[in-house]
């Protein structure tokens, strides 16, 4: 969020009496809370779907978040229940938009299941036990192959099952807090870690790879 952003976000009423203003139609307020919020919304929606088509996610968004507000529940604050909204628009986007949708299912106890237990590479609270190689790209033919090695991990990205994908571009791409996508995924912290770990682990094994061999 820029500091026009900021600015802006800071000038809105307080919670109860923009959530009333919304509700009976405030134009003016509604144009400053999309323009307040949209950086970070685009962000959300651009980490999930890409570039391309975020702007239109943010804006069909937008149509629900107005829709649903009367029925708005203030269990959390507005701008985490619009940017759950914004997420839940992109990731439907996204299974639209994808040729092969690959769904992975969160249990809440994952973490701890025996797959977790018996992968020594995860100690008991989903952490690695030994940091993962940082990516090498210092070379010369590394930086020439830059283009080509960009492309392959986009290729393997669509492929991970999609909570890894949507933690990984939020954490490493949109730059998010762990906590911030919890609330917007709606997963646990513990299983947040193990997806992302996981994400990252696959993506430097095609690194690697690349690397390696200058195969995708």
């Amino acid at each position: 969020m820029d500091k026009t952003d900021l600015s802006e976000e800071r000038d809105l009423p307080e919670e109860s009496e923009l959530i009333q203003r919304l509700i009976n139609n405030d134009q003016q307020l509604f144009m400053t809370v999309v323009k307040a919020w949209h950086s970070s919304l685009y962000s959300v929606a651009a980490a999930i779907v890409g570039h391309s088509i975020a702007d239109e996610v943010v804006q069909e968004a937008w149509v629900s978040v107005i829709r649903a507000l009367p029925k708005f529940e203030e269990r959390s604050a507005l701008k985490t229940w619009v940017t759950r909204i914004v997420a839940n628009e992109a990731k439907n986007r996204y299974r639209k938009e994808s040729r092969s949708v690959s769904l992975e299912s969160v249990d809440e106890h994952w973490a701890t299941d025996s797959r977790m237990i018996n992968d020594s590479r995860f100690d008991s609270s989903g952490h690695w036990n030994q940091r993962n190689p940082a990516w090498d790209m210092g070379s010369p033919d590394e930086l020439l192959a830059a283009d080509e090695l960009q492309d392959c991990v986009d290729k393997h990205l669509t492929r991970l099952p999609d909570q890894q994908k949507y933690i990984m571009e939020l954490r490493d791409s949109a730059g998010m807090e762990m906590e911030e996508i919890c609330n917007i995924l709606e997963v646990s912290s513990s299983n947040a870690r193990v997806l992302l770990h996981r994400a990252r682990d696959k993506i430097q094994q095609v690194v690697a790879k690349f690397q390696r061999t200058g195969e995708c």
